[in-house]
């Protein structure tokens, strides 16, 4: 203890009081140390020690926080400079490069709107014009060249807090109902508004400093609208080829028609009906609308009953597939069929077998991830009438244990559900006539703004976090840290075959995020300050500050929903031999 004192003592001895340097030291992840002057952007600090644009640097993460490169270094500090090859990075530059678009449209188009409505898989946002005529090849080609105008001045995008009257007044003046109506159930008394010129807006989330950043771009005519090229993440100075998505596109245009249905065609339309106590026939539309789709598929397999003989469900993770499978077999029985739903998460190989990614962690979403050999076994065995003794996978031991012991009727279908549902290499020996295939994904197209979109990634991950805490015992930084690996496998085999479906099933919900924002926000908050996935939680919770809760309570027991929130009904439901 004396020994303890005295060391104390004399380090107190040390300390004193001084006027603060003029410069600030930044570290680097390699090691480098640059000094500069107190109150420098990030960006350039950065800049002094990269020149190259392999891959473009666009953001920056000063102790544990993201910050744009704007972002003035006030006192000595850990910098991690952010690529557009990251997530928080292509985010940063597909916001911004929206931004442009929706400046550079307004001053061609002043007399009309620009809806910004979904993804495209290939690298791009599918854009429709309100107010008149779709755009004319010429009238595209000089939008275009006008934002590469814009990109080449090098125009300061300049970000102002704002208190929320003076932003809402704003909005009135120029006519973005859309827009007031979102900020009137806004919590905060401020606004974050970026300006470009004499154009104002807010995003969701951070921008890049200026156009010159913006150089990787295009536009391509698409259905009645356009598509926004940008590059993806694995190749993030050039823009991928971009194929047609004629029925992912009416899976999002059937969409928009039911948010027009409900009259809820934002997110602040639907604070509106929440607000008004109309969300209740809202939930049950919203959930007629589902009844509807998945009835209108079971149509068209009852149609082919003398030959399909597998029905094969894919799609991401967390669309909703187990529900649905189970939900189509009970329409299936009302038409006089007797299907029975296989679950692929059951043919998981034993953890340890399972490949790696190439960071050496598991790779659940990879094909091999699965024991394709016992399915196609089992496949043609229950096809043939046979007993078969079905695996189940247990999550919580990563073991496969033995599961249900089956057998079919030579007359039933079976129903074959997971993400590679759609792989050829999946049951290659399977003819493709005696097959019926379906692709299941969130496609929600109800965004907080016109200009401001809802990711469907985002509702995916909600939806993934909330299940993986009720029936896997992981937690929301566990889930984000694995997220990553989900991607890769959801574009390497899975959405290259989306368009060989015969149906495509949007199990998007209008309201799901409005109830899941109860359950998710706790989970979320205990994500640890300093750690990776902190960055992700602060993002989504920024996201939920959006919605207005409503009780969880209010959901039918059969909803797609209930499959993340837990409390289905269909949980438990099989379907055995009669």
């Amino acid at each position: 203890m004396e020994k303890m004192t005295k060391i104390n003592l004399a380090t107190l001895s040390k300390i004193e009081t001084v006027n603060p340097r003029e410069t600030v030291e930044v570290h680097l992840p390699d090691g480098t140390v640059l000094s500069g002057p107190r109150n420098t952007a990030v960006g350039e600090f950065l800049n002094a020690v990269n020149n190259s644009d392999d891959p473009p640097i666009v953001g920056a993460v000063v102790n544990s926080e993201l910050r744009e490169l704007t972002y003035p270094i006030e006192m000595d500090s850990r910098v991690k400079p952010v690529t557009m090859a990251e997530s928080d990075g292509a985010l940063i530059y597909r916001r911004s490069i929206t931004f442009l678009l929706e400046v550079a449209f307004e001053e061609l188009f002043p007399d009309a709107s620009l809806n910004i409505d979904h993804s495209v898989s290939s690298g791009g946002y599918y854009c429709h014009v309100v107010g008149r005529a779709p755009l004319s090849p010429t009238e595209l080609t000089g939008l275009e060249e006008h934002i590469h105008e814009l990109v080449a001045k090098d125009l300061p995008f300049t970000k102002a807090l704002v208190p929320l009257e003076e932003a809402i007044a704003y909005f009135q003046s120029t006519g973005q109902t859309d827009k007031v109506k979102l900020l009137s159930y806004r919590q905060k008394g401020y606004l974050v508004l970026y300006s470009l010129e004499n154009h104002r807006d807010y995003h969701h989330g951070y921008m890049v400093p200026s156009t010159g950043y913006l150089r990787w771009f295009g536009l391509i005519a698409m259905g009645d609208g356009f598509v926004l090229r940008y590059p993806r993440r694995n190749s993030p100075t050039k823009l991928l080829p971009m194929s047609q998505y004629p029925k992912l596109l009416d899976a999002f245009r059937r969409y928009g028609d039911w948010l027009q249905r409900l009259e809820i065609e934002s997110v602040g339309a639907l604070n509106a009906a929440i607000q008004a106590s109309r969300i209740r026939e809202v939930i049950l539309v919203s959930e007629a609308l589902h009844e509807q789709q998945i009835a209108e598929a079971a149509e068209q397999i009852a149609k082919r009953r003398n030959l399909v003989r597998v029905i094969l469900i894919a799609g991401p993770s967390s669309s909703g597939k187990t529900t649905f499978s189970k939900r189509l077999a009970v329409q299936l029985l009302a038409q006089g069929l007797s299907p029975y739903a296989l679950e692929l998460d059951n043919y998981f190989v034993d953890r340890e077998k399972t490949p790696r990614d190439e960071n050496g962690a598991f790779d659940y979403e990879a094909l091999d991830a699965l024991n394709r050999p016992l399915l196609g076994e089992h496949i043609r065995r229950l096809t043939a009438g046979e007993r078969v003794q079905l695996p189940h996978y247990d999550f919580k031991t990563g073991k496969s244990q033995p599961g249900d012991i089956v057998q079919l009727r030579p007359d039933q279908i079976l129903i074959l559900e997971g993400i590679h549902g759609l792989n050829p290499d999946l049951i290659p020996d399977v003819p493709a006539e005696t097959t019926f295939r379906v692709y299941v994904s969130c496609l929600t197209q109800l965004n907080l703004d016109r200009h401001n979109r809802i990711s469907t990634t985002d509702t995916r991950m909600i939806r993934r976090i909330i299940r993986d805490m009720h029936e896997r015992g992981y937690t929301a930084q566990q889930t984000i840290q694995r997220w990553e690996s989900v991607r890769r496998g959801e574009k390497g085999y899975i959405f290259p075959y989306q368009e060989n479906a015969d149906v495509m099933f949007n199990s998007a919900l209008v309201y799901e995020i409005s109830a899941m924002k109860p359950v998710i926000e706790p989970l979320l908050r205990q994500v640890p300050y300093g750690t990776p996935e902190y960055i992700e939680a602060k993002r989504l919770l920024a996201f939920l500050e959006w919605f207005l809760p409503i009780d969880v309570e209010l959901i039918p027991d059969n909803s797609i929903l209930r499959e993340f929130i837990g409390g289905s009904i269909l949980r438990d439901f099989k379907l055995w031999e009669r």
